[in-house]
């Protein structure tokens, strides 16, 4: 009898470490599930038919109700600070791991069920997603990884057919998350916090082989791994400040070592700009609001070096030195990271130290009046051409502050050596025009929630897979929220 070649290629490493990493755990099967939306293009990245995935053996495994061949299923634990807080066991709740992948390239990620039924981390929850954050998780992390901003991804979506049941009873869904890893720094406190030195040192040796191989060559192998995670954590919050994004629940389990953004529950793209905003229902005294975000990255990275000080050095006033020297890095490494990014937004490619002082006047404009932030760097991108004609002016209300800030801002546009052509070119591909806007979001989960219709949302996601390119059709993606479409709170999805 012919073998038939497995349709996902499997090689499972984390479930090959011992026991206490995880429970072994089918996903709890679904009653009637049907598709919503498959990623072609990230599936054929990953070497799978996306075909396939649309055939009802492959909505069968999307959904939990197959496990196929090559899979080890996992739900794998971990602790956390939750809003500065200690939870000493947390763990996949409401997610199975199917298994790891290698891609065309032989690169790694983890395939995971997101909504696929209770684990013995669930705490009494019930493990399932409901229809609207899947559609969230779906559209937002996927516009990230459009504006090249790393992320964990969406592969397919699909409806189970059942309810779930919170406020209201509402329709449920499940998702397929792909990540370069789900390990996070709740991983390692797990292990920490229960002296476990022994899976602590199986951990960081994991992660070292799985991430950052090059640290392996290193004299001091674990200090190289903290230092590579720093700088990559320093990378990505400076990319969400850029952006304008608010991650909202940045607590520990939720900061990946593979330094992907996770988690997609009540994070928000800034509307109008300021500093202090906050969406996340549950963030009432403001500590993951946009201007905290890179304290905040610098205080989840302290407890992981605290974590591996015992792996550091022999000499626990050594470990703690080298530990501290390592996150002294991280401020500078963002602010450096921010600066040059948002001198990129501005059109300048040759950085002076009075650039940090055109930046800084140019949000305080903005803040005092209430700019929206997205379509005011969009606006200048097209200032920064000769053809202005074709761009977002009209979507802009311009003070008379602006207008003073943009006289500076042409006069340090001679100074650097570029041609209108070259610039303008260049702005565009940092700045979007489209962003996954909070009302936007709400209107497509709304109509599939309320209605069943999915039109909306395979449009936004459409759109959204190509931010930087604006379509004059296109002008309601784009459109800051009239002051009665404004969402001032996110929540989580659970």
């Amino acid at each position: 009898m012919l073998k038939t070649k497995p349709h996902i290629n499997f090689d499972n490493s984390y479930s090959r470490l011992p026991g206490q990493f995880y429970t072994r755990q089918n996903p709890v099967p679904v009653s009637a599930p049907s598709l919503i939306r498959v990623n072609h293009a990230l599936a054929e990245k990953l070497g799978i038919d996306p075909i396939w995935l649309e055939s009802e053996e492959g909505i069968a495994t999307v959904t939990g109700n197959k496990v196929p061949v090559g899979g080890d299923p996992i739900a794998t634990v971990y602790a956390g600070h939750q809003f500065g807080g200690w939870s000493p066991q947390l763990g996949d709740g409401r997610a199975i791991l199917l298994g790891e992948i290698l891609d065309k390239e032989n690169q790694r990620y983890d395939f995971q069920l997101k909504g696929s039924g209770p684990t013995p981390y669930s705490r009494g929850g019930d493990g399932r997603a409901s229809l609207g954050p899947i559609l969230r998780e779906y559209i937002v992390s996927e516009a990230m990884a459009a504006f090249h901003i790393p992320t964990t991804r969406i592969l397919a979506a699909a409806a189970t057919g059942d309810h779930v049941y919170r406020q209201n009873i509402l329709p449920g869904a499940i998702l397929v998350r792909i990540a370069k890893s789900h390990i996070r720094i709740g991983t390692f406190e797990f292990f920490s916090s229960r002296n476990d030195q022994e899976s602590l040192r199986i951990l960081t040796d994991h992660v070292i082989q799985r991430h950052y191989p090059e640290a392996a060559k290193h004299e001091n192998p674990v200090l190289a791994m903290l230092d590579a995670v720093i700088e990559n954590q320093a990378h990505l919050i400076s990319s969400w400040q850029q952006i304008g994004f608010i991650h909202g629940v940045m607590n520990t389990d939720n900061v990946l070592l593979s330094g992907e953004t996770i988690d997609y529950g009540p994070c928000a793209f800034m509307d109008e700009y300021h500093p202090e905003t906050v969406f996340s229902s549950i963030d009432r005294n403001g500590r993951y609001a946009y201007e905290n975000q890179p304290a905040i990255g610098r205080w989840n990275l302290i407890q992981l070096a605290q974590v591996l000080i015992p792996l550091l050095d022999k000499d626990p006033e050594k470990a703690t030195e080298l530990a501290q020297e390592s996150i002294i890095k991280y401020i500078s490494l963002l602010t450096k990271s921010y600066q040059n990014g948002m001198t990129l937004k501005l059109g300048i490619c040759n950085a002076m130290t009075d650039d940090i002082k055109l930046i800084k006047d140019l949000l305080d404009i903005m803040a005092e009046d209430k700019m929206d932030y997205t379509l005011t760097f969009r606006y200048l991108s097209d200032l920064a051409g000769d053809d202005t004609g074709k761009g977002v002016g009209n979507l802009v209300t311009l003070s008379e502050k602006f207008s003073s800030w943009l006289d500076r801002w042409r006069k340090r546009l001679v100074l650097d050596a570029q041609t209108s052509i070259q610039r303008q070119a260049r702005m565009y591909a940092k700045n979007p025009v489209f962003i996954p806007r909070n009302h936007l979001i709400e209107e497509i989960i709304q109509a599939a929630v309320e209605d069943g219709d999915f039109h909306p949302f395979h449009q936004l996601v459409d759109i959204l897979n190509h931010p930087f390119e604006y379509k004059s059709a296109l002008k309601k993606y784009a459109l800051a929220p009239r002051p009665e479409q404004v969402v001032h709170e996110t929540f989580c999805g659970t």
